[in-house]
């Protein structure tokens, strides 16, 4: 293919990831290759006739004078059948492929396809000639894997138009199988640019929870389908285990993992996990609903910030299906120190720290990709964004958590002190909060119990007034305390560590319903009342807090029959406490 001469340049500098180019036409954001082995490279800034490339591949041995071709396009994504189950790097390279082209580590140059030019799909048409057909509305269906069925769009910018032909049967994503009056052939894909979000008809209130079977982000801290979560925690605290649970047990019905700039080693737990993991809704495989986005350290680091509008650009795709999608980026404070280098290198004034002066509004922007939506097909869809922060010595007041913390709506704050008292997850319930529990009261008081949302508060005043009495505890000891008091602290302890402990990698605590979670809260009420009616009846504090059977309470949660194990040893608590 011949290439326009205003589109090609040369390299006049090169400086780490950045390249700078003369001789060429450009826009912001066009997709660029860079020398001869054509490294693929965004313009990131136009100053007079010289052009700022950031290349998202090692630059070592390119020189000055080498050509620099414009696409004339931006940085884009295939979206289509076969994005469920691979494995992409941060511009959407599908990894299984490059590994065979060029082994265990990635060649530079080398391009693939996000999506198989030669895998045929059984394409089944919702469309019939005559019908009119607007941007964005479904066309037709594929069943991409045995618990998705892949709803294709027709693509969002294109013209209004009427159905002259439509084809069923099996097609490559290249094929068209519908043809419009006005000439626009549809296949079963389309292009998307990453920065561009993803157009809908409107927004819709976060009245519905994400439930992640995790007992103290459902009942305390719970997030909306469509809402915004951070979780910033120094190193070792549980950041990604916490984060690898919401993608295997939340109710979203796709998952999009981003890995942006995580350890190999973690990544590579991801992928051996995912594949051997069991959807406890419908058995089968959990990649059977996931896309994984892959951008470990060692990689360029201009990919990281490519690879957080990939993942969220494939979210919204699936959303305009009218899916419920979690995204899980891990993590956003190695995206932000990427923007901070490619900033550095292209000598802009740094703001606080050295990270740009536009990292709030690079957060934002992110984060406002988030919501439930009504789509432009009339199905309802949600995209739910959970990012991970990585605070520098877990030191919450440094720019990335602060202006993190000025747009999400949830903030789940991992404790270093909790996870080396080896409680998890390590979630500081008196630091977190979340802004959804009024908008979803009503929606926990339909679907669980009357009662759930008056059980949620005691149990947070509880522990709060745990840790007022702690310091009078610390100074004087738990025996100085009045009787009634004492008791508080043996209830709080009941709740943080029966109820808010909880094992990941345990096979039946791992996941916990929200019915499980409000049959175990009220047993703990329940022991509370029964509690105080021992010490008013003339039980000392001792015999209360030693009676037996709370062992049997405390073990219930990893039965399968907990109903059973939880009313076996409550029989066994009220009998020893009062002969009943």
């Amino acid at each position: 293919m011949e290439v326009r001469s205003e589109l090609v340049g040369n390299i006049y500098r090169i400086s780490g990831p950045l390249v700078v180019a003369e001789g060429l036409k450009a826009r912001m954001y066009d997709l660029c290759k860079v020398g001869e082995e054509g490294l693929m490279g965004e313009v990131v800034g136009l100053v007079g006739s010289k052009v700022l490339i950031q290349v998202y591949e090692d630059t070592s041995g390119v020189r000055p004078g080498e050509k620099v071709v414009n696409t004339g396009m931006p940085l884009s994504v295939e979206l289509g059948p076969g994005l469920i189950r691979n494995i992409y790097d941060g511009v959407q390279r599908p990894l299984p492929i490059l590994k065979d082209m060029s082994g265990d580590f990635i060649g530079r140059g080398i391009e693939a396809p996000g999506l198989s030019r030669k895998t045929k799909w059984a394409f089944k048409p919702v469309v019939k000639r005559g019908d009119k057909i607007k941007p964005g509305e479904i066309i037709g269906k594929v069943q991409e894997t045995e618990i998705v069925e892949h709803r294709v769009l027709a693509p969002p910018n294109i013209k209004s138009g009427v159905v002259t032909e439509v084809y069923e049967g099996e097609f490559t994503i290249e094929e068209t199988v519908a043809v419009l009056d006005n000439g626009s052939e549809l296949k079963l894909y389309h292009k998307w640019p990453v920065r561009v979000p993803r157009p809908y008809v409107e927004k819709l209130p976060p009245e519905i929870p994400l439930i992640t079977g995790q007992r103290v982000l459902d009942t305390f801290f719970p997030v909306a389908k469509g809402g915004t979560a951070a979780i910033p925690g120094p190193f070792g605290s549980g950041k990604t285990v916490t984060q690898h649970q919401l993608a295997k047990w939340s109710d979203a019905q796709i998952v999009v993992y981003i890995g942006c700039g995580e350890r190999g080693n973690e990544m590579t737990e991801v992928l051996e996990e995912f594949p051997e993991l069991e959807d406890p809704r419908t058995g089968k495989p959990l990649m059977e609903r996931t896309v994984l986005v892959a951008n470990t350290s060692n990689m360029p680091v201009a990919a990281r910030e490519a690879s957080v509008y990939t993942g969220i650009t494939i979210a919204e795709y699936f959303r305009d299906m009218g899916y419920d999608v979690a995204i899980q980026a891990d993590s956003t404070s190695r995206w932000a120190e990427a923007m901070r280098e490619i900033s550095g290198r292209l000598e802009e004034m740094p703001g606080e720290e050295g990270y740009p002066a536009y990292l709030a509004s690079r957060l934002a922007e992110f984060y406002e990709r988030a919501g439930r939506v009504r789509t432009l097909s009339g199905n309802v869809g949600s995209v739910t964004v959970v990012g991970a922060v990585s605070p520098p010595g877990g030191d919450f007041s440094e720019p990335v958590t602060q202006n993190t913390l000025r747009i999400v709506k949830v903030f789940w704050a991992l404790d270093a002190k909790l996870a080396a008292r080896r409680h998890f997850p390590a979630i500081n319930w008196l630091q977190s909060y979340s802004l959804y529990v009024d908008s979803l009261r009503e929606w926990y008081s339909k679907n669980v119990a009357e009662e759930w949302n008056e059980l949620r508060t005691w149990a947070m005043r509880i522990l709060q007034e745990e840790a007022s009495l702690q310091e009078i505890v610390q100074l004087v000891g738990s025996d100085a305390l009045p009787e009634s008091q004492r008791l508080l602290l043996e209830v709080a302890r009941i709740i943080r560590e029966v109820y808010l402990v909880q094992y990941a990698y345990h096979p039946v605590d791992t996941y916990c319903s929200v019915q499980k979670q409000y049959d175990m809260l009220k047993s703990i009420k329940q022991l509370n009342d029964w509690f105080y009616k021992a010490l008013e009846s003339g039980k000392t504090v001792d015999e209360i807090i030693n009676v037996e059977g709370l062992e049997e309470f405390a073990r219930a949660k990893f039965e399968k029959d907990y109903k059973s194990a939880l009313d076996a040893a409550m029989s066994k608590i009220r009998k020893n406490l009062f002969g009943e």
